[in-house]
């Protein structure tokens, strides 16, 4: 579009109070959508980010000029995300989010709402309404469909699984709060067909439209630091990276790397369950927890790995470290799990894997044939320039824009038709 146009961006998590990709995400498409000359207002949760987190963020972002945040706080602090939780509504955040919204978007875009605003802020502002499904929290209370978390979630246990993940029930889901709420956006928008068949089948009555993600292109040269970060890559290793967390499925690669000796372990992230994988690994030695590492010292480990391994535990949507693998020309083994498998077969670039043997196999593979594992890598990054990069995106995201607001313009000149 030529024309430029005043986005609203709403989200509970926003860098540098973020936890996980979503955040990460909405970052990036605010970011680039100003680098295009439009501009973009983010309202986020301050007050949700300190309810989980119990400290300050220590990392720092500088957005584009045209990028607005608007980090919200309430006096009650973090009763306010509770009482959201709970009840579905903004409550004491709702003023100051009208208020934003006062100001005239043409598109208005939810992400995780879960705790900014609940579902009744979709009937909020005027615009057109887009709704991004980065998990499943129209479907789960705990967003992630894993039970109790031990496994993937077939047949919902609600209310007694929101206790195992020790958060209270949300009442609003009993009430028909969300049916009622879902009318006012104009289009749900899924990262990969199996989210949206799966939402589908636990019974979600929306028009979901299969929009693939995007990262960034790598910009920049590498600082004295990350020569010497470079420099201390020298053994064969294979990489995970991501949040520390059971359903992340860390757990079932350690046993398998204090036994593995051609190659190392390299971990990239920091989290909840890190005390308990650290306790797992046993100081083996070709198992190295490397922490939170800047982009930069990230994509040198893309580049260098054998290849990067997902082995999550729950039905990942898109993980973005497999498209910023595949970006970096670096093959992926994936869990046969989720939407996973979908990504891996489009790209050509890497394997999916049931069982611990097959992983071995994919692994023993990639070191023994270096021209494979080039192979591989080439593939991915052919199809990440067709399909995941931001202009491939924002073609689309601005396509399905024009769509809904020709069918608008339509309605209102025959509004008898």
């Amino acid at each position: 579009m030529n024309t430029p146009l005043r986005f609203c961006m709403i989200t509970t998590f926003y860098p540098p109070y973020n936890f996980g990709g979503d955040g990460i995400f909405v970052r990036q498409l605010s970011n680039e959508l100003a680098k295009r000359g439009h501009h973009v207002d983010v309202i986020h949760c301050i007050d949700s980010y300190r309810l989980l987190a119990r400290q300050e963020p220590t990392k720092t972002y500088d957005d584009h000029p045209n990028v607005t945040v608007h980090g919200l706080k309430s006096r009650l602090g973090f009763l306010s995300p509770l009482t959201t939780q709970q009840t579905g509504y903004p409550f004491f955040k709702s003023a100051s989010i009208r208020r934003i919204l006062e100001k005239g978007f043409d598109v208005i875009h939810y992400h995780n709402i879960s705790l900014v605003g609940g579902p009744k802020i979709l009937e909020y502002g005027q615009g057109i309404k887009l709704y991004t499904m980065h998990e499943y929290w129209l479907i789960c209370p705990t967003h992630v469909l894993y039970r109790f978390n031990r496994a993937p979630c077939t047949r919902p246990h609600c209310f007694l699984c929101s206790l195992t993940y020790k958060r209270p029930p949300q009442w609003w889901r009993y009430f028909g709060l969300l049916e009622t709420t879902v009318k006012n956006v104009d289009a749900f928008i899924t990262l990969n067909h199996f989210s949206k068949d799966l939402h589908y089948q636990m019974g979600l009555n929306v028009p979901i439209v299969n929009l693939p993600p995007f990262v960034p292109t790598a910009e920049g040269v590498l600082s004295t630091s990350e020569k010497q970060f470079e420099e201390t890559l020298l053994e064969p290793y294979f990489l995970f990276v991501g949040r520390l967390e059971k359903l992340k499925g860390l757990q079932t690669l350690i046993p398998i790397f204090r036994h593995y000796r051609k190659a190392q372990l390299l971990i990239a992230g920091t989290g909840n369950y890190e005390p308990e994988l650290r306790q797992l690994a046993n100081d083996s030695t070709n198992i190295r927890f490397l922490g939170f590492l800047p982009q930069q010292q990230l994509q040198l480990l893309y580049q260098q790995a054998a290849a990067v391994i997902v082995p999550s535990l729950c039905f990942e949507i898109i993980p973005l470290v497999i498209i910023e693998a595949l970006r970096e020309k670096t093959p992926v083994i994936a869990k046969n799990l989720g939407g996973m498998p979908e990504i891996i077969e489009e790209s050509g670039g890497g394997f999916v894997y049931d069982t611990d043997e097959e992983l071995v196999a994919a692994m023993d593979r990639l070191l023994a044939e270096p021209s494979y594992r080039r192979e591989l890598g080439l593939r991915g990054y052919q199809v990440y320039q067709q399909k995941w990069t931001p202009e491939a995106h924002l073609k689309l995201y601005f396509a399905l824009i024009h769509e809904i607001s020709s069918a608008k313009r339509l309605r209102i000149s025959q509004p008898n038709a």
